[in-house]
């Protein structure tokens, strides 16, 4: 691991995790490249920041689950690699209903550049602190469509709130939110804005 860098549960430990693309649950539906360990890595910046999240959420009764935060460039080159193989239909339906593969590039689901791959930017939701069940925010973690972005029109009004609940927490704890995505976040200020890493998570 890189200088700078930290596992999160050693730096914040609290937060829950799980780190989809160490996993078969993920849209590309096997572990992916660079993924060795079901662990988050992040800058020492991100994992501070994500501590103070951590904090404020709890005054609101939830608690943070991340699903990714450092990404390899060797798991970006993998997504790509898997973007041009024939559909076989295996997560279509939970991942990108309404896209073809290439399309979640072209639509900015999935980059061939990543902001994780500098270190600073996480993927995370929210859980209920006192039955410890994921709060309802209208479509599941890389669900590559519409319904993601934030201000989807036709959100119920609770998920609606449920998504500002959680970038609110983030944005006061120094992070910008992306709009198509509501679980995504980069830190404002990163510690390394132009760098690309490309060591494994282990």
């Amino acid at each position: 691991m890189k200088p700078g860098f930290a596992y999160l549960d050693e730096a914040a430990p609290g937060i829950r995790w799980d780190a989809k693309y160490a996993t078969w649950d993920n849209f590309t539906g096997k572990p992916v490249d660079g993924y060795l360990a079901n662990r988050i890595i992040g800058t020492e910046a991100l994992c501070a920041a994500l501590q103070s999240a951590q904090d404020k959420a709890a005054t609101l009764g939830f608690g943070l689950l991340i699903w990714d935060g450092y990404r390899p460039q060797r798991a970006v080159d993998c997504f790509l690699r898997w973007a041009k193989q024939p559909e076989d239909g295996r997560t279509k339906h939970q991942h990108y209903p309404n896209l073809n593969r290439t399309e979640m590039f072209e639509n900015g689901y999935v980059a061939a550049k990543s902001g994780h791959t500098r270190g600073s930017t996480v993927d995370l939701t929210l859980y209920y602190l006192d039955t410890g069940e994921l709060v309802p925010m209208g479509g599941g973690f890389d669900l590559m469509d519409v319904v993601s972005h934030h201000g989807a029109p036709g959100l119920p009004a609770a998920e609606a709130a449920n998504r500002q609940h959680l970038r609110s927490v983030m944005e006061d704890c120094g992070f910008a939110a992306y709009e198509a995505e509501w679980w995504h976040y980069t830190l404002k200020d990163e510690p390394y804005p132009d760098t690309y890493f490309d060591f494994p998570v282990a």
